[in-house]
C-alpha cells in the first residue's frame, strides 16, 4: 500500500465515524439504540441484515476453501444462507418484529422469560453472549490477517486498530450508526467486488484464458464439482437448518434487523430483499477467489492468504486501498451488529436478574449502560482475537465454522421455535434439556470421541450431530411433557396473529406472566 491507499483507507474510517457521530442524534433511549425505534425503511433493514453477515472470514477462510475446492465455497456457504433467510421471511421475520410491537422488547432473547422461564432465558443469554465473543473474536482476527499482508503491521496491532473505530461509531450511534454505517459499506464492497471481478477477467484474458475455458485448465481440476472434500451433502443439509436459525435471528444481530421495521410486511420485505442479494452478489465476489489458482500460489498450506495476494498483484494503487476497504466494510459491519445484539441481551436480559439497580434503569441510565456493555463486548472479543491461532481455537475457519456452527443449533432452537404455533406444546423442560444435551453432544463428537476416531470425526458431523440432537429432543419433550400454559399460549398468539393485532389483544395475559426476576409486574407485557 502507496500514500494513495492509506488515504482511502483513513478516509473510510473517517466516514464511519462521522456517521456514528450523526447517528448519535437519533438515539434518545434504549429502544432507539437497539432497534432504530421500530422506524427503519424495509430497504435498509434488508441491506443492513445482508451486510451484518460478512465478515472478512470470507476473504481468508471462505477464499482458502475457494482456492483448495472451488464452488464449493458458494454452494455450501451463501447458498444455503439465501435459502434459509428466503425461508425465514415468511416464518420468522413477521414474527420477530412482533416481538418489539406487540410485546415491546428491545432484545430478541426478551421474550424468553415469559414464553418459557427466567431459567431458559438466562442459559440461552449467557450462552449466547459467550459464543459471540469468541465469533467475533474469529472476525477481528480475519480482519487483522489481511491487514498485515498488506501493511506489515501485527495481529495485535490490526485487531486494536479495527476494533477501537467500530468502538466508536457503534457505541454512539447505535442500530441506526449500524444500518447506515453498513449502507455506505455496501456501496464501497460494490464498487471494490466489481474492481476486483473485472481485474481478475483481464488478468485471465491476458494469459488468453476464456471465461469458461478457466475450468479446463490443471489447477482447476475438480474445482467445478459442487460438493467436494469435508463440504459433502450431510454438511449441505445439516447447515441449511443451521443458517435457518442463524440468519434469522439465532445468532441475535439478524434478528434486531427485523424488529427495526415498522412492521412485520415490512420485516418480510426486508428479509427477501437479503436472500437475493445472498443469492446474487457472492457469486462476484467468489469468482476471483475461484480463479486464485491461476493467478497466485498461496503461502499459507489452507489458502486463507490467497486473495490478498491476488489483490496486491492485480489492482493499482487506490483500488488496492479500495479493496482493503471492502475488506474492513464486512467485518466492521458484523462485529458492531452484534456488539449490539449483545448489549442488548445483557442489559435487557442478564442485568436486571443480577442487579436491583439495573432493574430501576432509566432512561438515560438504560442507555448509557448499553453503551458501556457493547464497549466491554468489543474488548473482549479483541482479547479472544489474539487466541484463535492457538492450540484451542486452531485457525479462523474452524472457529467459524465448527464453533460457531455447531454451538449454535442447541442455543437458536428454543428461541426460533418458540416462536411458532406448532411448537406451543414445548416448554422450559423442553427448551433446556435440548440446549444443554445439544452443548454436551458438541463436545462429545468433538473431542472424546474425535479422539477415538481415526482421521477425527467428519466435519459434517461435527456440525450437524448438536442439532439434530437439540432439535430431536425439543419436539420430543414438548409432546411427551406438554407445558402449553395459557400465558405461554397467549404470548405465542400475540407473536402469530395477523393483521392490526385484534386477535392478539383479545388473548388475555395473566399478570404473572409480564413478572420480572423481582416479582415485579413487567411493564413489557
Amino acid at each position: 500500500m502507496n500514500s494513495l491507499d492509506w488515504a482511502v483507507l483513513i478516509g473510510y474510517f473517517g466516514v464511519m465515524v462521522a456517521i456514528g457521530v450523526w447517528s448519535h442524534k437519533r438515539v434518545d433511549n434504549v429502544s432507539d439504540f437497539f432497534t432504530a425505534g421500530g422506524k427503519m425503511p424495509w430497504w435498509l433493514s434488508g441491506i443492513s441484515h445482508h451486510m451484518s453477515g460478512y465478515s472478512a472470514v470470507m476473504f481468508t477462510g471462505y477464499a482458502g476453501i475457494a482456492y483448495t475446492y472451488g464452488v464449493t465455497s458458494f454452494i455450501t456457504w451463501s447458498f444455503p444462507i439465501a435459502l434459509g433467510i428466503a425461508i425465514g421471511s415468511k416464518l420468522f421475520a413477521p414474527r420477530i418484529n412482533r416481538l418489539r410491537s406487540r410485546l415491546h422488547v428491545a432484545s430478541p432473547l426478551e421474550y424468553l422469560k415469559n414464553r418459557y422461564n427466567l431459567s431458559t432465558q438466562q442459559a440461552l443469554a449467557w450462552s449466547g453472549m459467550l459464543l459471540k465473543i469468541v465469533d467475533v473474536g474469529a472476525k477481528w482476527a480475519a480482519i487483522a490477517t489481511l491487514l498485515s499482508v498488506f501493511t506489515g503491521v501485527t495481529l495485535n496491532q490490526g485487531i486494536l486498530i479495527t476494533g477501537a473505530i467500530t468502538a466508536v461509531y457503534c457505541t454512539i450511534g447505535g442500530l441506526w450508526a449500524d444500518a447506515l454505517t453498513e449502507l455506505g459499506q455496501f456501496v464501497i464492497q460494490l464498487l471494490a467486488g466489481v474492481s476486483m471481478f473485472v481485474a481478475v477477467v483481464l488478468k485471465l484474458s491476458d494469459q488468453h484464458i476464456g471465461f469458461l475455458d478457466a475450468w479446463n485448465q490443471p489447477a482447476l481440476h475438480g474445482h467445478g464439482k459442487p460438493l467436494v472434500g469435508p463440504y459433502g451433502t450431510v454438511f449441505l443439509l445439516a447447515f441449511l437448518f443451521i443458517k435457518l436459525f442463524e440468519y434469522n435471528g439465532g445468532m441475535l444481530n439478524q434478528a434486531q434487523r427485523y424488529m427495526a421495521t415498522g412492521s412485520p410486511h415490512e420485516a418480510e420485505r426486508g428479509a427477501r430483499l437479503s436472500a437475493v442479494l445472498w443469492l446474487v452478489w457472492p457469486v462476484v465476489l467468489f469468482f476471483p477467489m475461484w480463479m486464485s489458482p491461476l493467478l497466485v500460489h498461496a503461502r499459507k498450506p489452507d489458502g486463507s492468504d490467497s486473495y490478498g495476494l491476488m489483490t496486491e498483484q492485480l489492482l493499482p494503487h487506490g483500488l488496492l486501498g479500495l479493496v482493503v476497504v471492502g475488506f474492513f466494510s464486512h467485518t466492521m459491519a458484523m462485529c458492531s451488529s452484534d456488539a449490539n445484539a449483545i448489549a442488548a441481551v445483557f442489559t435487557r436480559d442478564v442485568a436486571p436478574v443480577l442487579s436491583a439497580r439495573a432493574r430501576a434503569w432509566g432512561e438515560r441510565s438504560g442507555l448509557i449502560a448499553a453503551r458501556v456493555t457493547t464497549v466491554v463486548f468489543l474488548g473482549l472479543s479483541m482479547a479472544v482475537a489474539t487466541q484463535v491461532d492457538s492450540p484451542t481455537f486452531k485457525d479462523i475457519i474452524t472457529v467459524v465454522i465448527k464453533w460457531v456452527a455447531g454451538l449454535m443449533g442447541p442455543i437458536a432452537i428454543p428461541m426460533m421455535l418458540g416462536l411458532l404455533r406448532t411448537f406451543r406444546r414445548s416448554g422450559p423442560t423442553a427448551a433446556l434439556t435440548s440446549w444443554a444435551a445439544g452443548l454436551l453432544a458438541f463436545w462429545l463428537v468433538n473431542y472424546p470421541i474425535s479422539w477415538h476416531v481415526d482421521g477425527g470425526v467428519p466435519l459434517q458431523y461435527q456440525v450437524s450431530v448438536p442439532l439434530a440432537v437439540s432439535l430431536v429432543l425439543y419436539v420430543l419433550i414438548g409432546h411427551l411433557k406438554p407445558e402449553d400454559t395459557p400465558e405461554r399460549l397467549a404470548i405465542i398468539e400475540r407473536v402469530n396473529s395477523d393483521g392490526d393485532g385484534a386477535t392478539a389483544r383479545a388473548v388475555p395475559v395473566p399478570a404473572s406472566a409480564g413478572d420480572d426476576a423481582t416479582g415485579e409486574p413487567n411493564s413489557t407485557l
